[in-house]
């Protein structure tokens, strides 16, 4: 019974690491593109705005998935790595989006959060999805 609360206990912290990082996340995406992204996504029903935020999380949650994998069942060591990976790869999000836009016509953020489909989202959405992966490699 003592194996099952300290599993549990392990599984929470993990979780609560994983959902705070999600939340920088979030946060991080709200501020890339224009509008408030909680009226954008659940009122104006953006699909542009929803693949990219789900798109980071995904990206966040490789992350976070690698550096408990790579802990060895060292519990100190995967909570702190899935934090220190975890800001790690939003910081690379975040610069992978600004190198992103510089390096296209437009403003990307406006691009993203328009109301008509944007093939611009599915490459930004790749890049946050890559970038995770790439993390999560190099964690393993």
């Amino acid at each position: 019974m003592r194996h099952l609360v300290t599993d549990l206990l392990v599984t929470l912290a993990y979780g609560v690491v994983g959902v705070i990082l999600m939340g920088i996340g979030y946060l991080l995406v709200d501020l890339a593109t224009p509008g408030r992204l909680n009226q954008l996504i659940w009122t104006e029903r953006n699909r542009n705005a929803a693949l990219l935020l789900v798109s980071n999380l995904a990206g966040v949650g490789v992350i976070v998935v690698a550096a408990i994998v790579a802990s060895a069942d060292d519990f100190v060591l995967g909570l702190v790595g899935a934090a220190a990976y975890g800001i790690l790869g939003l910081v690379i999000m975040a610069a992978a989006f600004v190198l992103l836009d510089v390096a296209t016509p437009g403003k990307l953020g406006e691009l993203l959060v328009d109301a008509e489909p944007h093939p611009a989202v599915w490459v930004s959405a790749i890049v946050h999805l890559a970038t995770g992966a790439i993390i999560a490699a190099a964690i393993i």
